[in-house]
Order: structure tokens, then C-alpha cells, then sequence
């Protein structure tokens, strides 16, 4: 499980490679399909996932992860909506990890949307 953080470092949630990504009180919030993320509760297509990288549906960074490389795209093509998962069981809360530096902005800039509205679908 890795930490997820805003544009500005601060811990706004948790992601599990290729699975699920979890609000700061590990709930299930997203789950990871095809390199894809997926809305638990309505399937709404959040946008791209690529090296721990939240992306919007314009390609532009939500979230990241100091595990992986802060990266952007251009807009992507909405893929189908796959099955959903079965709700995991909650995990045990990591320890809140040391704030990263603040990363370069990506190519194309951050995305205007916070982490709250990606997770919402707007």
C-alpha cells in the first residue's frame, strides 16, 4: 500500500497497485481496472492510472504517489466499464509517511480538480 498525495503534499489517501484506492480512514473509495479508476459505489470512470499517478479524464494529475513518478497525458479514451470487484476487507491503517518534496509540475500542469471531486466523479 502506498500514500497518495495532493499537488501540494498533503496525505489525501492510499493506493494498492492495481487494486483499490482508500481515503485516509481505509475505506474502499476506488477500485483499479486496466489501468483505470473506477468509482466503488456508481462505477463513474474517474480517469487514468499510470506509475501510482491519479489522473483526471483530461489526462492531468489528481494525486501521486512518491513510489512512483509524477507523469500526465493527453486526453484519454474512456474505456468500458468492467465488473465490480468484490469489497475488499479493510486494511490496518499504515503509518503516516514523511511529506515528500513538492515534485516538478508535470507537462500540462496539475489537474484543477482536488482529490474529494476526482473520487466524486465531477
Amino acid at each position: 500500500m502506498e500514500p497518495l498525495f495532493s499537488p501540494s503534499c498533503q496525505l489525501v489517501g492510499w493506493i494498492t497497485p492495481d487494486a483499490f484506492v482508500w481515503d485516509t480512514q481505509m475505506n474502499p473509495v476506488a477500485f483499479l481496472a486496466g489501468e483505470n479508476a473506477w468509482t466503488m459505489r456508481t462505477l463513474a470512470w474517474l480517469g487514468p492510472v499510470q506509475d501510482l499517478t491519479c489522473m483526471d479524464q483530461s489526462g492531468k494529475p489528481v494525486a501521486w504517489s512518491s513510489s512512483g513518478s509524477v507523469c500526465s497525458m493527453g486526453p484519454p479514451l474512456r474505456p468500458i466499464t468492467p465488473l465490480r470487484p468484490l469489497n475488499p476487507l479493510k486494511p490496518l491503517k499504515p503509518l503516516n509517511p514523511l511529506q515528500p518534496l513538492r515534485p516538478l509540475t508535470p507537462l500540462g500542469g496539475w489537474s484543477r480538480m482536488t482529490f474529494q471531486q476526482w473520487l466524486a466523479g465531477q
